[in-house]
Protein backbone atom coordinates (compact mmCIF):
# COMPACT_ATOMS: atom_id res chain seq x y z
CA UNK A 1 0.00 0.00 0.00
CA UNK A 2 2.63 2.54 0.59
CA UNK A 3 4.52 4.90 0.70
CA UNK A 4 6.66 3.87 -2.14
CA UNK A 5 9.53 6.37 -4.04
CA UNK A 6 9.29 6.31 -7.31
CA UNK A 7 10.54 8.24 -10.36
CA UNK A 8 8.44 10.16 -12.81
CA UNK A 9 10.11 8.71 -16.24
CA UNK A 10 7.31 10.25 -18.23
CA UNK A 11 3.97 12.30 -17.93
CA UNK A 12 1.60 9.89 -20.21
CA UNK A 13 -1.65 12.59 -19.55
CA UNK A 14 -3.28 14.65 -16.58
CA UNK A 15 -4.01 11.74 -14.37
CA UNK A 16 -1.36 8.84 -15.66
CA UNK A 17 2.38 9.12 -15.40
CA UNK A 18 4.92 6.23 -16.21
CA UNK A 19 7.50 5.59 -13.17
CA UNK A 20 10.21 3.96 -11.59
CA UNK A 21 9.23 2.62 -8.34
CA UNK A 22 11.70 1.49 -5.83
CA UNK A 23 9.91 -1.86 -4.46
CA UNK A 24 13.09 -3.43 -2.40
CA UNK A 25 16.57 -2.39 -1.80
CA UNK A 26 18.27 -2.47 -5.04
CA UNK A 27 14.99 -3.27 -6.68
CA UNK A 28 13.15 -0.93 -9.26
CA UNK A 29 10.08 -1.70 -11.18
CA UNK A 30 8.72 0.55 -14.29
CA UNK A 31 4.87 0.81 -14.20
CA UNK A 32 1.89 3.11 -15.39
CA UNK A 33 -0.04 5.09 -12.40
CA UNK A 34 -3.50 6.24 -12.37
CA UNK A 35 -3.80 9.13 -9.94
CA UNK A 36 -6.64 7.87 -7.46
CA UNK A 37 -9.95 9.74 -7.18
CA UNK A 38 -10.00 11.69 -9.91
CA UNK A 39 -10.42 11.83 -14.03
CA UNK A 40 -8.50 14.32 -16.10
CA UNK A 41 -9.99 15.40 -19.50
CA UNK A 42 -8.58 13.38 -22.41
CA UNK A 43 -5.53 14.25 -24.88
CA UNK A 44 -8.15 12.85 -27.78
CA UNK A 45 -11.03 13.94 -26.64
CA UNK A 46 -14.59 14.81 -28.32
CA UNK A 47 -14.20 18.62 -28.21
CA UNK A 48 -11.70 20.93 -28.59
CA UNK A 49 -12.20 22.39 -24.99
CA UNK A 50 -11.92 19.04 -23.44
CA UNK A 51 -8.57 18.31 -25.57
CA UNK A 52 -7.89 21.48 -24.57
CA UNK A 53 -8.47 20.94 -20.87
CA UNK A 54 -6.46 18.16 -21.05
CA UNK A 55 -3.22 19.86 -22.28
CA UNK A 56 -3.70 21.96 -19.97
CA UNK A 57 -3.83 19.66 -17.26
CA UNK A 58 -0.67 17.77 -18.35
CA UNK A 59 1.39 20.28 -18.50
CA UNK A 60 0.22 21.27 -14.97
CA UNK A 61 1.41 17.58 -13.86
CA UNK A 62 4.48 17.67 -15.99
CA UNK A 63 5.64 20.95 -14.18
CA UNK A 64 5.59 19.50 -10.42
CA UNK A 65 6.52 15.70 -11.50
CA UNK A 66 8.79 15.15 -14.83
CA UNK A 67 12.38 13.95 -14.15
CA UNK A 68 11.50 14.00 -10.16
CA UNK A 69 10.46 11.75 -7.26
CA UNK A 70 6.79 11.31 -6.13
CA UNK A 71 5.57 9.25 -3.49
CA UNK A 72 2.59 6.63 -3.95
CA UNK A 73 0.16 5.96 -1.62
CA UNK A 74 -2.96 3.54 -1.09
CA UNK A 75 -1.42 1.79 -4.11
CA UNK A 76 -3.70 -0.56 -5.95
CA UNK A 77 -4.17 -2.63 -9.11
CA UNK A 78 -6.46 -1.28 -11.72
CA UNK A 79 -9.18 -3.06 -12.46
CA UNK A 80 -7.61 -4.48 -15.65
CA UNK A 81 -4.45 -5.19 -13.65
CA UNK A 82 -2.39 -3.49 -16.53
CA UNK A 83 -1.45 -0.18 -14.42
CA UNK A 84 -1.87 0.83 -10.90
CA UNK A 85 -3.62 3.82 -9.06
CA UNK A 86 -2.54 5.69 -5.78
CA UNK A 87 -2.75 8.84 -4.12
CA UNK A 88 0.17 10.69 -5.28
CA UNK A 89 2.39 13.00 -3.73
CA UNK A 90 5.15 15.44 -4.21
CA UNK A 91 8.29 15.06 -2.00
CA UNK A 92 7.25 18.09 -0.25
CA UNK A 93 3.78 16.13 0.18
CA UNK A 94 1.04 17.67 -2.23
CA UNK A 95 -1.30 15.80 -2.74
CA UNK A 96 -1.20 16.03 -6.56
CA UNK A 97 -4.84 14.49 -7.11
CA UNK A 98 -6.43 17.26 -4.98
CA UNK A 99 -3.98 19.95 -6.29
CA UNK A 100 -5.77 19.04 -10.05
CA UNK A 101 -9.21 18.90 -8.49
CA UNK A 102 -8.54 22.70 -7.20
CA UNK A 103 -7.72 23.83 -10.20
CA UNK A 104 -10.20 23.03 -11.97
CA UNK A 105 -8.12 19.99 -14.15
CA UNK A 106 -9.94 17.25 -12.90
CA UNK A 107 -13.04 16.06 -11.48
CA UNK A 108 -13.69 13.52 -8.79
CA UNK A 109 -13.72 9.74 -10.37
CA UNK A 110 -13.77 6.97 -7.82
CA UNK A 111 -13.79 4.69 -10.86
CA UNK A 112 -17.59 3.13 -10.93
CA UNK A 113 -19.96 4.54 -13.79
CA UNK A 114 -19.64 6.85 -15.66
CA UNK A 115 -16.40 9.22 -15.87
CA UNK A 116 -17.61 13.01 -15.88
CA UNK A 117 -18.39 14.80 -19.17
CA UNK A 118 -16.22 17.43 -20.29
CA UNK A 119 -17.66 18.73 -23.59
Amino acid sequence: PGPVQAMVVRVIDGDTMAVRARIWIGQEVETTVRILGIDAPELNGKCDDERTRAAEARAFLMSRTENRTIVLHDIRNDKYGGRVIARVATESGEDLGASLLAQGLAAAYDGRGARPRWC
